[in-house]
């Protein structure tokens, strides 16, 4: 006979994570890894990745080379991919953002989860949210009528939602500590990194110009920029233009290797003009780097300015120069700020997480009549 524990537990639930491949480097593809890793070994869950950007076989590979025909050859093998994955499943957990990835990925998702009758965790993490939302009915109807669950990473995108009728349950990004070094900066020097794509709404051009404001006052500066991007181009350019020293451009940079830029930092900035609740930031918590952003989206739920770290207006490259000069003057309350930052990580650990996912999971995988669409308590 089956001890009484192991009779009175819930069967553990295959779950299906549909989300990018770290070969599409940003959060959601970092933030799937972080997520399939937590649930390794685990009884309750047996989850795997269904990529959204799956490898057509050899010869059509070498389409994805060619603009124009790349997304043809991925749906070619998405859908189909999405038909034998999505089968064996209990719940599937789609990754979800707006514009065109919300059409070519979730769309697909939602479809066949639903040609299968398997029940949808939609984990929708866009900053865009606001505009994606007033603007797209089908986005509203899909979050609305076809997901069992909406889960999102933030308090702020759980308040975008509310404004449209549509409930969702907060579950935080999850990062693993234990990958950074965590570390007071003193002496703190003026060396500086910025790890965001090189798209509009990050806005890293704002970041370039504070950089010059703040080389100014200390000519030995550095900027380090990760990322890439369309405006990779024109980022480049305009450092020339602002005739700066000491930038580099690293490109993209894959996950393993952050930790180690972030340790041979001191501040890290970043100026998005759009954005939810960025990795970024958490990791350059972890790592004991103070922090400078722009004041938007959901930015302000993670970084409380003053408290976790300082804050200047959207597209205000004076006022984040100004923050981070002020740091530079007070380096005892910059590591004051970093270690406040490094405490509130804690939170968003996978072992404070995990059960707000599991709950998820469960809620997403009971029977329709009981599994009512009422947000989940799992925030923290």
């Amino acid at each position: 006979m089956h001890p009484p524990d192991e009779m009175d537990r819930p069967r553990r639930l295959d779950v299906a994570v549909v989300a990018p491949t770290l070969r599409i480097l940003g959060g959601h593809a970092v933030q799937a890894e972080r997520i399939l890793e937590g649930w390794q070994g685990d009884p309750d869950v047996h989850a795997w990745l269904v990529p959204i950007n799956p490898i057509p076989p050899k010869p059509f590979d070498r389409l994805l080379g060619i603009k124009g025909l790349r997304t043809v050859a991925t749906q070619l093998c998405y859908w189909p991919l999405l038909w034998r994955e999505l089968r064996r499943a209990d719940v599937v957990h789609l990754f979800s953002a707006s514009s065109s990835g919300f059409l070519l990925s979730t769309v697909p998702a939602v479809l066949v989860a639903a040609a299968l009758r398997k029940p949808l965790v939609l984990n929708y993490h866009s900053g865009a949210a606001p505009d994606h939302l007033g603007r797209s009915r089908l986005a509203r109807t899909v979050l609305r009528d076809r997901a069992r669950i909406n889960v999102v990473p933030s308090r702020f995108l759980r308040d975008v939602f509310a404004e449209f009728g549509i409930p969702a349950t907060v579950v935080f990004n999850t990062i693993d500590i234990g990958r950074f070094r965590y570390r007071p900066r003193d002496p703190l020097r003026p060396r500086l990194i910025s790890t965001r794509n090189f798209e509009s709404l990050y806005n890293v051009a704002c970041t370039l110009r504070a950089f010059a404001r703040i080389q100014t006052h200390h000519p030995e500066a550095t900027l380090k920029v990760i990322g890439g991007g369309p405006l990779d181009g024109a980022l480049r350019a305009l450092a020339a233009e602002l005739q700066l020293r000491g930038v580099t451009f690293l490109g993209r940079v894959p996950p393993p290797s952050m930790p180690g830029h972030y340790a041979d930092a001191d501040i890290y900035v970043q100026t998005p003009s759009i954005d939810n609740m960025p990795l970024s930031v958490l990791e350059a918590f972890a790592s004991g780097l103070p922090v400078v952003s722009t004041r938007v989206g959901g930015v302000p739920a993670i970084l409380a300015d003053g408290e976790q770290g300082l804050l200047a207006a959207d597209n205000d490259d004076e006022g984040i120069a100004r923050q981070v000069l002020d740091l530079l003057a007070n380096p005892i309350r910059a590591r004051a700020l970093a270690a406040a930052a490094f405490d509130s990580c804690r939170a968003y650990a996978w072992s404070e997480v995990r059960d707000g996912w599991l709950a998820a999971y469960r809620q997403a995988a009971a029977p329709a009549s009981d599994a009512h669409r009422v947000p989940l308590e799992a925030a923290r």
